[in-house]
């Protein structure tokens, strides 16, 4: 047998870091739409965090490390008092913010919650502003870090949130990991790296650095996400991927080499290693188009394909609420992505396992006539009417709805719901295309996420703060001046 001996040559840096980083670096002009979709963004993402501080199974992760450990101008978890380091602030921020399955989703070919990127954004955006406004050095182990003199502002916030949601968001259009059994966190990991790398003064070679390391990690299995072993690790994935872009920038910011190809390489880069032989591509030029067209959950904290059917099944709560016992069969007709991802029979063994079943989702809009997060818990679980009902029900493609999900000038999410009951008769057939959290219904959306954030607020901080901290959100442009140490320290809590 021949042999030939593969050249050690370092090629040039593969075309995705550079245009990641370029990108990353140099983006200054996004849309007003995408700066006041990304206000909007903050407050729900924000509110989403403070809710899950209710739930002992996520704050029980919660914390630095080691118990008792604080830092010295760190960075702050909103809702709390702890004070951390970068990398564990971006760990608790990414894991409260997601813990629900209640902030913004992005629906593509590849799915999955930009702004899980916050923890990261956030987490730095503090640790810097902190030191600034102290006149103190970061890291005396970092000296490349960028000196800021000034604290950053929020403006700074939302521009690196728009820009990670684009990576996020465009990197997902053609790559879908998931059909390789992939999570989607290995993307949330990508963008934080690269728009963090940037946030804390990295050059474009550094940047690129730090994103062949996010590649090189590869991605954890989507097994947690599915049928048998849905788990709560789907609740802390977020927050463990922006915590390790943090750490990555951070190396990468001491000069740590960089790996050019190691995406492309023979064998041993991601897409051999990974994807399949298949390409990393780039469905469309990075601007802000994602952060305009980002899906908020607003109504429900329902995995965002059960949106549509949930909001059927209330419509339809009044008239079937009375007649559970004499419903004979419930028809939904979806679309493939909620087929593949959250149709699902048998035992529901945890809360997160029930918040990805479109059948239970379901279910319990048609019983209570609402959905919220104790919906999922198991005393409401073990009401024996749930499963009952679900054992009634028939999942079915439309292929038309399949076809305008994927459509990029429709991007819709429909469902549709209709009761059949003994005696031969039948609800209405309802069926809605567009979730309530969509772009084409941000005018009636809006002030019903406001609400959905007033709401949390006052559920963690009481009466008098929840008007204050909504406030903030106002007027954008006193919003985008405001310093992140301030802003942040107006969510802290003495517990």
């Amino acid at each position: 047998m021949s042999h030939v001996t593969p050249s050690n040559l370092r090629p040039p840096p593969d075309d995705l870091f550079v245009t990641l980083a370029d990108y990353a670096l140099n983006y200054t002009t996004p849309s007003d739409e995408a700066l006041d979709t990304a206000r909007w963004c903050l407050l729900d993402t924000l509110a989403c965090g403070i809710m899950a501080l209710a739930y002992p199974a996520c704050t029980k992760l919660l914390g630095p490390i080691v118990p008792g450990t604080t830092i010295v101008h760190g960075a702050r978890v909103p809702g709390t008092s702890y004070e951390l380091d970068p990398v564990q602030a971006a760990f608790n921020i990414g894991t409260i913010v997601r813990w629900l399955d209640f902030n913004d989703t992005w629906l593509a070919a590849e799915w999955g919650h930009p702004s899980d990127n916050l923890g990261a954004i956030l987490a730095t955006a503090d640790w810097l502003s902190r030191h600034a406004a102290a006149g103190t050095t970061p890291s005396a182990f970092h000296t490349s870090l960028v000196a800021h003199h000034t604290p950053l502002t929020i403006k700074d916030v939302l521009l690196a949130m728009i820009k990670a949601h684009e990576i996020q968001g465009v990197l997902a259009l053609d790559n879908s990991f998931n059909r390789v059994g992939l999570d989607h966190v290995l993307l949330v990991r990508v963008a934080s790296t690269a728009v963090v790398t940037a946030m804390l003064g990295g050059t474009r070679d550094q940047i690129i650095a730090a994103l062949s390391h996010a590649w090189i990690d590869g991605s954890a299995l989507r097994t947690y996400r599915h049928a048998p072993n849905t788990g709560s690790r789907k609740s802390w994935a977020a927050g463990d991927a922006t915590a390790r872009a943090v750490r990555l920038a951070l190396i990468a910011m001491t000069g740590e080499m960089g790996y050019p190809s190691a995406l492309t390489a023979k064998i041993w880069g991601f897409q051999d290693a990974s994807f399949r032989g298949q390409s990393i591509k780039l469905a469309r030029p990075l601007g802000s188009y994602v952060m305009e067209n980002i899906l908020f959950k607003i109504s429900f904290p329902a995995e965002f394909h059960a949106q549509t059917a949930v909001e059927c099944a209330v419509k339809l709560h009044p008239q079937v609420r009375d007649r559970l016992a004499d419903i004979a069969r419930v028809e939904i007709t979806t679309h493939e992505s909620a087929i593949r991802i959250i149709d699902k029979t048998g035992p529901l063994h945890n809360p997160a396992d029930r918040d990805h079943c479109l059948q239970y989702m379901t279910a319990i809009g048609l019983i209570f006539g609402t959905l919220t997060a104790e919906h999922y818990e198991d005393a409401i679980a073990a009401d024996p009417r749930i499963d009952a009902l679900r054992a009634k029900m028939t999942v079915i493609e439309d292929k038309q709805y399949s076809r305008d999900y994927l459509d990029p000038a429709k991007r819709s999410i429909a469902n549709a719901v209709q009761f059949f009951f003994n005696d031969g008769t039948n609800t209405e057939r309802i069926e809605i295309h567009f979730p309530l959290g969509h772009r084409r219904r941000r005018a009636e959306g809006i002030p019903l996420l406001q609400q959905k954030a007033a709401a949390a607020f006052a559920a963690r901080y009481g009466k008098s703060k929840p008007e204050k901290l909504t406030s903030l959100f106002t007027n954008r442009a006193q919003l985008e001046a405001m310093p992140v140490h301030e802003f942040l320290s107006s969510f802290r809590t003495t517990e």
